[in-house]
């Protein structure tokens, strides 16, 4: 488990499931993440570098978000997927990300923690550049969903920025 000021961030059950498909598939969230179906998310949770997490308040243990993880485990590689947060605007999607980055590196011992944005989701990149990610690059029209082909920015932040930012 990962503990913050408000949040746990635990290992997903079975029991989660139902709640991460309806974060998926809300109106808030649908065009920034792919949704997977009951399978798809129960071979996450059984797969041996899949994280998939539940995001929990702290206050009444309501979920209040997930994340979708892979590792890379010879390149010690962390890759955030998918990021959803149910309550916006308070500063859980912030508090859960910076608790990501210090799992990834300073438990996981990573060396690079990654993630890919379509370029409209501009609160998701205001998140991820004010937590010191560099934007990488663009690849246009990327991957297709129901508003057409879209571009994907990726970003990262390596090992030694991490630590050279927390100094």
């Amino acid at each position: 488990m990962i503990e913050t000021n408000r949040l746990y961030i635990v290992d997903t059950t079975e029991a989660d499931i139902e709640i991460i498909m309806e974060m998926e598939r809300h109106q808030d969230n649908r065009n920034y993440v792919w949704s997977g179906t009951y399978e798809d998310h129960k071979a996450e949770i059984e797969a041996e570098d899949i994280l998939l997490f539940t995001i929990k308040q702290k206050a009444d243990n309501s979920v209040v978000g997930f994340a979708l993880n892979r590792i890379d485990f010879k390149s010690d590689i962390f890759e955030l997927r998918r990021i959803v947060m149910s309550n916006k605007g308070i500063g859980y999607g912030k508090e859960a990300m910076e608790a990501l980055l210090k799992y990834a590196f300073e438990e996981r011992k990573i060396n690079r923690f990654w993630l890919d944005v379509y370029p409209d989701n501009q609160a998701g990149i205001h998140l991820y550049e004010s937590l010191g990610m560099h934007c990488n690059g663009v690849l246009r029209q990327n991957y297709k969903l129901e508003q057409g082909n879209l571009d994907q920015k990726f970003y990262s932040l390596l090992k030694n920025e991490y630590f050279h930012k927390g100094s």
